[in-house]
């Protein structure tokens, strides 16, 4: 084998320079704990303005009248709003209210959309609420902030209660009118949050227990990179992330898989909450969910913690979040005790869940909380002007942060660059230099076996190049030799995931990865046959623009002796079916490198690159890794100059080589043959209609398509007039080539069907 090999040198990045952050603000390089750092901020914004302050009185005292007295032994007063007492009774009073505005914006928007799913909304105002004002750091006017905390809304239909956060807090992405287009088409308020609509939303969502999967590659990021850059005086990746989750997502078996490597992993920055109102659509989930949840994930390995009553004391969920701050090594599961549709006639019912509300239901809420008189959409000016004090906080960490970069660049050159590289995208110029390319001398392998040599050698100039396989390393041939595994606390460094048998939220882990927007590049493998298990997931990263990398291997009925249970014949048609999705076929070493020379180079698409065990040629003669690029290209054509072909052969895979050797057959009988390698069907879809028609031309209606799988899709390439070998059932039990041979893959069989056609 012969490697394409090159150096690159890099000159340190100019990083943007900022002014040193306010005195008001500490922040400690030698120290992780932003939590200590929110604190000592919050003593300044205790101290905002008493203008501000009293700007609240007259909102407050109305909320009064409907109850809020009763948690205190005394009404506030103003003219000691200095006093910590004091204070801490007036947060409390203006948290109320501001959960108070954001049931009424819910209320508003279903009922103006006459859509929506209100319930879980209503049911956990409080906990987006503290989340978005007292907890997490984030910058509206920079969405994609590097250090910022991660939100996923793994109940993917409770978005409402996301888009209204994200309005309060100014995020420009949902304005007033996006919560008025609430689901309505091509707006930014559609009815499952989806990051490339709206921004503020890190990941797609919707599927139950996706989200909870996602959250885990989140914080895996985090994790890694934390243990790869950070200096003790110098500490660049310090975030958090946050998960919401159901009881739909807790009986989904992918989240199970997700917190059992989230707690094996001991990712101790992830916190997931878990909304507990014991409703499902169909009902109280007496009917089918009653296991003890906390118990679940006590035995998994995460901290556990209950609030029993959010509604009434909003301090013991902030209190949860103070554990999960100071836990070190365990991830933290909050279980929230709600009230599903809090407020309205259906609360703590399923009913609750979706649709909109009567007239006089909507007056009678709005009754509860002293709202009448007030036009919908309605936003109290002073609750801006409180999330403002949150986004300033994440402004001054922000301003902190760069500081930092520009220190640690003074004093870490290579690391920063490696760092910038990886803000950057995480590709370097030149990058697809380092694949390999064969010769017609190499020995033969398996297209896994090139895959391998592929995979090694980018990773070497390709900092952010990180995945693994579902228990089949071995076999996938999906191994970094030169780097450790991650593990917490020996190796969090390590760029080899080790995910065991847990296809699903392998996929889903992976999407949270490349979603984290550090220029990681993920990789997902395991048998074609198991894509099965990570359909949903491979379909959000197509929706979401996560641009994951599925080595999957095994893939046709050539695996032989497993049988039909491991012979995968209709994977490829549905993998091609899913829409942005790029599926690879490759053929020998040259297609292989050329699969992985496009997947890589798209960031904000999905490819799954589709591998045999059986042995194949190095260099099929006439394959190249540059026109992998096409889709699709002519392999080989004895027909003279301006002529058109007789018939045309076209292959996949391992399928590409007896396509040749018929072709070589029926050339020595005098005929004009095409050899045409398809290695990507729907990047050549999408070349210009005078390529597709110079590959394959209309006039060239005596087709063959070759390939051990199933023939669905085949028929808009051969035409009606057209063969195509494919394999109709499940496949077989037996030596690959007996198996071959019992579905007609073979050159005897191709060279008839051609014959039949040309006579």
């Amino acid at each position: 084998m012969a490697n394409s090999s090159f150096l690159i040198r890099f000159s340190p990045p100019q990083l943007p320079s900022f002014k040193s952050i306010s005195n008001d603000v500490s922040f400690n390089r030698t120290k992780t704990s932003i939590f200590t750092c929110k604190i000592k901020t919050n003593k300044n914004t205790q101290n905002v303005s008493k203008d501000y302050k009293l700007s609240w009185k007259k909102e407050l005292d109305r909320s009064l009248q409907h109850g809020y007295e009763s948690s205190w032994t005394s009404r506030i007063n103003w003219d000691q709003l200095d006093k910590e007492e004091e204070n801490e009774k007036f947060q409390e009073l203006v948290d109320k209210r501001c959960v108070d505005n954001i049931r009424m914006l819910i209320i508003d928007s279903v009922q103006n959309a006459k859509a929506g799913h209100p319930g879980m909304a209503l049911g956990m105002a409080e906990v987006g609420y503290i989340l978005y004002r007292h907890v997490m750091k984030y910058i509206p006017k920079n969405p994609s902030w590097f250090n910022r905390d991660r939100f996923v809304l793994s109940a993917g239909h409770g978005c409402l209660l996301q888009y209204i956060c994200l309005h309060l807090a100014g995020f420009s992405s949902v304005q007033v009118e996006d919560l008025k287009n609430l689901c309505k088409l091509g707006s930014r308020t559609p009815g499952h949050p989806e990051n490339v609509v709206t921004d503020g939303v890190e990941v797609t969502t919707g599927p139950l227990g996706q989200g909870v999967a996602n959250a885990v590659g989140l914080a895996l990021a985090e994790a890694h990179l934390a243990a790869r850059f950070n200096k003790p005086d110098a500490v660049l990746v310090d975030h958090r992330t946050y998960c919401i989750m159901g009881d739909g997502c807790a009986m989904e078996g992918i989240s199970n898989e997700a917190a059992s490597l989230a707690a094996h992993w001991k990712l101790n920055k992830l916190v997931l909450i878990y909304d507990d109102n014991h409703n499902t659509i169909d009902g109280d989930t007496k009917i089918t969910f009653t296991e003890d949840i906390s118990a679940r994930y006590g035995a998994l390995g995460w901290n556990v913690i209950t609030v029993d009553n959010v509604h009434s004391d909003m301090g013991g969920f902030k209190n949860a979040i103070r554990s999960a701050f100071n836990e070190t090594e365990r991830p933290t599961f909050i279980r929230v005790k709600t009230v599903i549709g809090k407020l309205s006639r259906k609360e703590g019912t399923s009913k609750a869940h979706h649709g909109t509300f009567e007239d006089d239901e909507v007056k009678e809420m709005k009754q509860k909380v002293k709202w009448e008189g007030r036009k919908p959409f309605h936003v109290v000016p002073s609750v801006y002007r409180e999330m403002k004090i949150q986004t300033e906080y994440g402004e001054a960490l922000e301003e902190a942060w760069y500081s930092t970069l520009n220190f640690y660049q003074t004093k870490y050159p290579q690391e920063a660059v490696e760092f910038k590289i990886l803000l950057n995208g995480g590709l370097v110029p030149g990058w697809e230099h380092s694949l390999p390319s064969w010769s017609k001398s190499d020995p033969v392998d398996a297209t896994r076996g090139y895959s391998e040599k592929c995979l090694n050698q980018i990773a070497k100039v390709l900092p952010g190049l990180v995945g693994g396989s579902a228990d089949l390393a071995s076999s996938n041939k999906a191994y970094l030799h030169d780097y450790q595994d991650f593990s917490q606390p020996n190796s969090p460094s390590g760029r080899n995931i080790r995910y065991g048998v847990r296809e699903h939220s392998m996929a889903a882990i992976s999407n949270g990865i490349a979603l984290h927007g550090s220029g990681l590049i993920p990789f997902a493998a395991t048998f074609l046959i198991f894509s099965d298990y990570m359909k949903n997931a491979i379909r959000l990263s197509a929706l979401s623009h996560a641009g994951v990398i599925y080595i999957f291997t095994h893939d046709s009925i050539g695996l032989g002796e497993d049988g039909p249970t491991h012979q995968p014949v209709e994977q490829l048609a549905g993998l091609r079916a899913v829409p942005r999705l790029l599926v690879f076929r490759p053929a020998d070493g040259n297609e292989t490198a050329g699969a992985y020379m496009v997947a890589v180079e798209n960031r904000d698409r999905p490819s799954v690159i589709a591998l045999s065990r059986q042995k194949v040629a190095a260099n099929l003669e006439g394959t190249s890794a540059s026109e992998v690029k096409r889709g699709g290209y002519i392999l080989s054509d004895n027909s003279f100059k301006g002529e058109l072909p007789e018939i045309m052969l076209i292959g996949t895979g391992s399928e590409l080589c007896i396509c040749e050797e018929s072709a070589k057959r029926l050339r020595e009988e005098g005929k004009k043959v095409r050899v045409v390698s398809l290695v990507c069907w729907r990047i050549f879809d999408g070349q210009s209609e005078e390529y597709k028609d110079f590959v394959l031309p209309k006039n060239v209606r005596k087709r063959v398509s070759v390939e051990a799988g199933s023939p669905q899709g085949w028929r808009e390439y051969v035409g009606e007039e057209g063969r195509v070998i494919g394999v109709e059932d499940f496949g077989a039990s037996g030596a690959y080539l007996d198996t071959f041979k019992k579905f007609g893959f073979t050159v005897d069989n191709v060279t008839q069907v051609a014959r039949s056609l040309l006579d």
